[in-house]
């Protein structure tokens, strides 16, 4: 079993992708809600696999909370754990660390975050990233606030205990108002389930019913898991209030043109989901058809790497004519994280995880299409692989515009120097890479796949892209003042 003090170690592939920080899920007007919320919770690990937790609330037993490190699977699903979360109201969160922190998360920076106000308590459980949580943290301090984890989202916990509002629905837009940057939320009272997107709607939240319950999620393919009817997405700078009368609507945020994030369309959110009423599988293909026009080239097999870059090879072969196939295979037994017991087993690195189809790729021209390229590091050794398994030529495809800016809105993304587009040309990183050819979707086709046909209109765009375009829809306040440079205006 794993310790209760020790989050686990990234695998070195996996250390080379971005990472969703966080998957938020909240159960209302069901019985044993809490149970619902480990299966939402675990249809979300994709979000966050670091840690978990769960707050429920019982009129005899009052509120009630586990955190765990470690997969929801592995500690959510005994029922000796369970019976200690009875109630009819519960939410959940799932996480990774932030960059700063990895490594050396606490269990009092799980979530959910509770606090007992004047009219009783509350718990909050938060997707997304403050970018002006320092100075608010500096704020609060110096105001005797008493901070109990190292994580941004408790400023809001801190934020609603000095409003003076008289409910905490209130005390939330209170909060919430305050704080710059991507939130979405789902907060829950002795009698309430309350969710929160912030006013660019940057990250994503859904509202699903099941029977006479209500359901909170940032994914779709969690309402599935759980039978629970998808209803609608919560639009962006809308507050919903859920209590046994139903659903109550409010917009507490000046108005503002949404800027949902695009990469949850490219990698973050399951294919199975819906997303701004878009199936995410349909625009991860549509990618691949765009990649395919705009990036032709002659070769024998189109190949995705596992298992992101699996709908864009379907495009991509679909539009070029060139056959699919799997010409890597993915160890389905070891997950997403690995503990590495030796600096020899840890070498071995992507071959752990992937494997080539030799018999297959032999002899072969092979496109390799794959979401995105971070450091590289990864994309090297795929190379690497499919060269020793007898390819003839190597061409990589991605299926997303270079990654040359950080994300600041609840992302675990490298500092920019290391991100590969961030200090090279496309054809540099070609030479870097050791690939016959590489080529990027554009920011216009990745729009077009999204369901934006004109494609990007850079004075009004319909998303947030700053990890391709450096364009920030909410200064990151915080990492300014830390030194960051913004891109310098054309």
């Amino acid at each position: 079993m794993l310790s209760q003090t020790k989050p686990f170690l990234a695998h070195p592939f996996d250390d080379d992708k971005l990472k969703e920080e966080c998957g938020i899920f909240g159960v209302h007007g069901v019985a044993d809600a809490a149970n619902f919320v480990a299966l939402g919770l675990h249809a979300l690990q994709h979000r966050g696999q670091e840690a978990g937790g769960i707050v429920a609330y019982d009129q005899k037993a009052g509120f009630n909370n586990a955190r765990r490190f470690g997969y929801v699977r592995d500690h959510f699903t005994k029922q000796e754990l369970m019976k200690t979360l009875p109630g009819s109201v519960s939410i959940g969160h799932v996480r990774y660390s932030t960059a700063g922190n990895k490594g050396q998360t606490a269990i009092r920076d799980v979530q959910p975050f509770f606090g007992e106000f004047a009219m009783g308590g509350a718990a909050i459980a938060h997707n997304g990233n403050l970018t002006n949580a320092d100075e608010l943290r500096k704020e609060l301090i110096s105001r005797g606030s008493i901070f109990q984890s190292s994580s941004d989202s408790e400023c809001i916990i801190h934020l609603m205990a000095r409003s003076m509002q008289p409910n905490i629905p209130e005390r939330i837009k209170d909060a919430t108002r305050r704080v710059e940057g991507a939130f979405s939320i789902v907060a829950m009272t002795r009698t309430k389930m309350i969710g929160v997107r912030d006013p660019l709607g940057v990250r994503p939240l859904v509202l699903g019913q099941i029977g006479d319950g209500w359901v909170l999620s940032s994914e779709t393919c969690a309402l599935d898991i759980i039978g629970a009817e998808f209803i609608r997405e919560v639009e962006p700078g809308e507050m919903v209030v859920v209590t046994d009368q139903g659903v109550e609507s409010s917009f507490p945020f000046e108005p503002a043109k949404a800027r949902p994030c695009i990469f949850e369309h490219v990698y973050f959110s399951r294919p199975d989901s819906i997303l701004g009423g878009q199936s995410v599988y349909e625009t991860r293909r549509r990618i691949g058809v765009e990649l395919a026009k705009e990036s032709p080239v002659e070769a024998d097999l189109v190949c995705p790497v596992p298992d992101s870059g699996t709908p864009a090879a379907i495009g991509y072969s679909q539009e070029s004519g060139i056959p699919y196939a799997m010409g890597i295979i993915r160890n389905s037994y070891m997950g997403r994280t690995f503990i590495e017991p030796s600096e020899q087993i840890r070498n071995m690195g992507v071959r752990l995880k992937l494997n080539v189809n030799r018999a297959l790729i032999k002899g072969k021209r092979v496109i390799l299409v794959d979401d995105s390229v971070v450091r590289g590091t990864t994309s090297r050794k795929i190379k690497e692989m499919i060269l020793d398994a007898g390819a003839k030529e190597v061409h990589f495809r991605i299926a997303s515009p270079p990654t040359a800016w950080p994300c600041f809105y609840g992302v675990d993304t490298p500092d920019r120097e290391k991100l590969l587009a961030a200090t090279m040309s496309i054809e540099e990183m070609q030479t870097h890479l050791a690939v016959d050819s590489l080529n990027f979707v554009s920011l216009d086709g990745l729009y077009r796949a999204c369901g934006v046909e004109t494609g990007r209109d850079s004075d009004n765009p319909a998303y947030c892209d700053a990890c391709f375009s450096g364009e920030y829809p909410v200064r990151p306040m915080d990492q300014i003042k830390r030194g960051f440079k913004l891109k310098e205006p054309a």
